[in-house]
């Protein structure tokens, strides 16, 4: 039986706080990212999923201590993203304790480091994270560049095309953030999630919009994303990760406990 995850995100500035914004953009401080990533490992996320927002060295320091200590209080797997460019990068963050690491730009301005990443550690702890923005007018047939930069940079790429290069190349797993629906408690980019999770041959993560457990299911029920990744929800008390499951299993969408 092929179990669906629940994957609580946690955004990291430089400080050490956890935020979360809307559109990539208006950050609002919600807590120490040990204690919130306990919480969610105790509620029964199925993965804790860490994003390094300023990428600088200062930060990497930060999240590298942070990383070590919520290693030490959970017992579920740790994603970490955010400014990772070099192999020795993906080492340290490994060695701080993190079981798979995510990257964006660099892999969009090096497509190869993704088949250098995978050779390091294997596919399994490869992550593509796509921040994915629709450029297409309104009426036509969808279309989405992938972003770099947090989002401030066009790289060009259709995502969907860039979705399945990746999985060639080296990467175990695709995280899909839509710009345009992050933060909005709208519901994922529904024809987003499908189109990539139907082109690529490695599972998908949904990410961005999550603002009901009816929206949580939809994603499951109507593409074939394997994870859903979840933040406002939890961060602002509108369901513990507990429920999301229960509510999933009501709708016949297997999860673990």
């Amino acid at each position: 039986m092929q179990y669906k995850k629940i994957i609580a995100a946690l955004d990291i500035l430089d400080n050490g706080r956890v935020i979360k914004g809307v559109n990539f953009e208006a950050p609002k401080d919600i807590g120490d990212p040990v204690e919130l990533a306990k919480r969610y490992n105790d509620q029964g996320a199925d993965e804790i999923a860490f994003l390094d927002i300023n990428a600088s060295f200062r930060s990497r320091a930060v999240l590298l201590d942070i990383v070590r200590k919520v290693a030490k209080v959970i017992s579920i797997p740790l994603s970490v993203a955010g400014g990772i460019k070099t192999i020795e990068d993906m080492r340290a963050v490994m060695d701080a304790g993190a079981s798979k690491v995510s990257v964006c730009s660099s892999a969009l301005e090096r497509p190869a480091f993704l088949s250098e990443m995978e050779k390091a550690y294997g596919k399994q702890s490869v992550v593509l994270s796509i921040d994915a923005k629709r450029v297409s007018a309104p009426g036509d047939k969808p279309v989405w560049h992938a972003l770099s930069m947090g989002g401030r940079i066009d790289s060009g790429k259709d995502a969907v095309e860039w979705a399945v290069q990746a999985a060639k190349l080296g990467a175990g797993e695709i995280v899909l953030n839509s710009i345009d629906t992050d933060g909005t408690g709208t519901g994922y980019d529904m024809e987003l999630c499908a189109a990539v999770s139907n082109a690529a041959d490695i599972p998908v993560v949904a990410s961005s919009g999550a603002g009901t457990l009816e929206q949580i299911a939809a994603v499951f029920l109507e593409t074939k994303v394997a994870s859903a990744l979840v933040a406002s929800m939890l961060h602002f008390n509108k369901a513990t990760v507990g429920e999301i499951k229960k509510y999933l299993e009501t709708k016949g969408i297997s999860v673990k406990w």
